[in-house]
Parts: C-alpha cells; sequence; structure tokens
C-alpha cells in the first residue's frame, strides 16, 4: 500500500489511520509546488491528474483519491483496529462527521486562511462565515471524549486540521474549550505524536525547499 502525501497536509489523517490500524505502508512524499514524487523525481499527475493528497494505492493497485473515501477505505480495510464502524446508522454518522470536516472546516475555513494568496477580504469573509462551525463543534465535544462514541478515522481527520491552527492566528481555541480540551488530549495520542513529529521534520525541509527555489 503505497500513500502519497505532503507534510502536515490533510494527509496526515491517513498516516494517523494507519499508524493505528498497525498497517505497513510505503510513505512517498510529493513536492506540492512541482507536484514531484521526491523519491523518485516522478510526476505525481501521473498518478492522480488533479495532482491532489492523500492519494493511496491499495495492495492490488487500485488507486485511490479524496480524503474521507480512503480514511473509510482504510477502516473498511483493518477492521480490527476498531477505526471504523460497523454498517447501519453509526457509519452514517462517521460519514457525516467525515464530510462536515471536508467541507465546512477543511475546505470552507481552513483553505482560505492557509492560501498565501487569497486576499484578506476572502480571510475575513472565511472567518465571519464559518467560525459558527467552531461553536457547532464545540457544543458537540461537551462531555464527550471523541465524535462518536470511540476513536475513529473522522477523529484522525478532525485533529489533523485542527492542528492547522498553529498557521492560522485568527483563531484562537481558547474561545472554544471543548475543542482545545479535545484537541489536547488526543494529539498526545500515540499515533498523532508519531505522526506530528515525523511529518514536521519534513516541513521543515519543504520550507528550505522552497527558500532556495524562490
Amino acid at each position: 500500500m503505497d500513500l502519497y502525501f505532503s507534510p502536515l497536509a490533510c494527509s496526515m489523517a491517513t498516516r494517523v489511520a494507519l499508524y493505528e490500524a498497525g498497517a505497513d505502508a510505503t510513505y512517498l512524499e510529493v513536492d506540492s509546488p512541482s507536484k514531484t514524487v521526491l523519491k523518485d523525481g516522478s510526476d505525481f499527475r501521473a498518478v492522480n491528474p488533479i495532482g491532489l493528497v492523500p492519494t493511496l494505492r491499495t495492495d492490488d493497485g487500485v488507486v485511490l483519491t479524496e480524503n474521507a473515501a480512503i480514511l473509510q477505505y482504510v477502516a473498511d480495510r483493518f477492521p480490527q483496529s476498531g477505526i471504523g464502524t460497523p454498517a447501519g446508522i453509526d457509519r452514517t454518522r462517521l460519514h457525516q462527521w467525515l464530510c462536515f470536516i471536508g467541507t465546512e472546516l477543511h475546505k470552507g475555513l481552513f483553505i482560505p486562511l492557509l492560501d498565501r494568496k487569497a486576499p484578506q477580504e476572502t480571510k475575513a469573509y472565511a472567518l465571519e462565515k464559518n467560525l459558527s462551525r467552531l461553536d457547532y463543534l464545540d457544543n458537540h465535544l461537551k462531555g464527550r471524549e471523541f465524535l462518536l462514541d470511540h476513536f475513529t478515522v473522522a477523529d484522525a481527520y478532525l485533529v489533523t486540521v485542527i492542528n492547522w491552527t498553529m498557521a492560522t492566528p485568527p483563531i484562537d481555541l481558547a474561545k472554544w474549550p471543548n475543542l482545545k480540551a479535545y484537541f489536547e488530549r488526543l494529539k498526545t495520542r500515540p499515533s498523532f505524536t508519531r505522526a506530528i513529529a515525523e511529518e514536521f521534520e519534513l516541513y521543515k525541509h519543504e520550507l528550505a525547499r522552497r527558500k532556495a527555489a524562490a
């Protein structure tokens, strides 16, 4: 199994899920600006024409894209890990949270804030329109340890996204105490501490490459 990723991007959620499952995988870093696979210098767009991570090649050679789909695949591929849910309403709730994180938080809130080229007006509009999503999330997490009744791939995705607040100063988690407590608690989970430590080192190398290329 091959996971194409970029450091600290949303693809880190799949790394966390694979660590939780104790699964073997080859991790192939993609240089975001050039869309180059660093291991061999190949064009990542030959694997995923859109050029976005995560992209997963299964042991059968099937190429999967889109974070929510890949996370659900990993959960189903390793049911013994407990990071998924059985069929039924719980599966639907898991899909609900994966969609919420992907659309309302990842794309709706964080992408405009993290976009270096986005005008300040765009960033201000994203904050004004989407901070209520954090209110909703904070209320849901009151008295809860996880999004559902146990750790799932949705938690892997959420903590990966909330970790981006380190690069988005307008979002101070202190305003959402339940979300802050959830994040502080889950980021100490071994799968997260390992993933964040590994990818932060790679991210520093990425920044150095960008600086050298400028």
